[in-house]
């Protein structure tokens, strides 16, 4: 209790009279630019290639992480890029497109590696705004309700860097910019250990759930009878007007989590037309890129798009609960990139999904196997209990110090 009120107290006379200016963020950068799209210019990943290719998914935690699966390209394309995006250290990677906001500064010149497009580029003018000053802004929760509106596209969607630049940023002196980032890089540094930590531990209990799971879910041919899930399920063929959802019944494919970590709240609620609605119990199935292995057993009742597929049960040789186990098991999301449609942008086969066999035991032996699965569940993927919550808390802890340092009032236009 006294370090967090030091804090506070720390945090206060920092901040106390300081003068902030607003502007918007094209005013306080030098340009702020994109990568090149790889199926226009040129071929990724072959046999030449030595260079690293840096889309969103290797922005993580304020750094570019180099991936087994990260592309590659050879020197020509390399130079290709390079004539376009021109990186250099201090530069600040933006996702502007899938997952929006997530941000890394560059430490040094890249001789190996660029973006592609839908990373953005922002090069700040230095003797306005300290780099990580501005990194550590964009994630801060006004900057992100602000561009979160901004927000266009389905089911992929996308920041212009038009609207990113109209974006107003709060600018105090330089000298109060480097001591805010001098804190929260040190929150960041420790939140990091402490998440690698808690990952490492949550990782081994996935282990061991999956190795549970797949000796409770394995039967033998004539062990019990076996379905295909078109013979007990069928999809949702119900609609739900728009003006029905909001951020927490709204179910994009965006905001379904991946690894089976449930759903989180949606920034991109649909103003018209009629939606997939689900209900209590359904079972709902990203079927866009099945690897991402994203599945929820819906809490509520809601809608979703056509990209996100919702099964309900139509008799009662499962339980919904058992099912969710089923199709949550890895055996599944193999079936279903079998028989996907598409190289770069798989989607499931709804039609092949149907013909996914079940194994159909008891009902008494199907309620013995989900109490199992689900004391596992909570421990490695509920949000509430278990080490994804101490994870969570974790980055809580860092976010709220974040929003209260970047907290700076702004005086509206008259």
């Amino acid at each position: 209790m006294s370090n967090n009120l030091n804090m506070h107290n720390s945090i206060a006379k920092l901040l106390d009279g300081v003068a902030v200016e607003w502007k918007p963020l094209g005013e306080v950068i030098k340009s702020l630019k994109t990568g090149l799209n790889p199926r226009n210019n040129f071929k990724l990943n072959t046999s030449d290639a030595m260079n690293f290719y840096i889309t969103v998914r290797e922005i993580q935690n304020g750094k570019i992480v180099f991936l087994d699966k990260t592309d590659k390209i050879n020197n020509q394309a390399l130079e290709l890029i390079n004539n376009r995006s021109n990186l250099e250290a201090g530069d600040i990677l933006f996702s502007g497109t899938g997952t929006v906001g997530k941000t890394a500064v560059i430490d040094e010149k890249p001789k190996n590696w660029n973006i592609k497009e839908g990373v953005y580029v922002i090069k700040p003018v230095q003797e306005i705004v300290v780099s990580k000053y501005l990194s550590h802004l964009f994630n801060s929760k006004y900057i992100v309700n602000e561009y979160s509106k901004k927000i266009v596209g389905s089911p992929v969607i996308s920041l212009p860097m038009s609207e990113l630049k109209k974006i107003q940023i709060p600018i105090p002196p330089l000298h109060i910019q480097t001591e805010i980032t001098r804190i929260l890089d040190i929150f960041t540094e420790l939140t990091a250990e402490l998440t690698a930590e808690l990952t490492a531990e949550l990782t081994a209990r996935k282990k061991q759930y999956n190795y549970y799971r797949d000796q409770l879910l394995t039967f033998k041919e004539d062990e019990v009878e076996w379905k295909a899930l078109g013979e007990v399920a069928n999809y949702s063929n119900t609609r739900i007007s728009f003006d029905k959802l909001n951020e927490k019944n709204y179910v994009g494919v965006d905001n379904l989590l991946q690894n089976r970590a449930g759903k989180t709240d949606s920034n991109h609620v649909p103003k018209e037309g009629s939606f997939t609605e689900y209900l209590t119990n359904d079972i709902l199935i990203g079927n866009i890129r099945p690897y991402l292995k994203k599945i929820w057993q819906a809490d509520s009742s809601g809608g979703t798009n056509g990209d996100v597929l919702v099964i309900r049960l139509k008799n009662n040789l499962l339980t919904y609960r058992y099912l969710y186990h089923i199709l949550a098991n890895d055996n599944f999301f193999e079936y279903n990139m079998q028989h996907s449609k598409g190289a770069k942008m798989p989607r499931g086969n709804k039609e092949a999904i149907l013909k996914y066999r079940l194994p159909i035991p008891s009902l008494e032996e199907q309620d013995r196997i989900v109490k199992i699965l689900d004391k596992f569940d909570v421990l490695t993927n509920s949000i509430t209990e278990g080490l994804p919550r101490e994870i969570e808390l974790r980055q809580k802890q860092y976010e709220y110090y974040r929003n209260l340092l970047l907290n700076f009032p702004k005086v509206e236009d008259k």
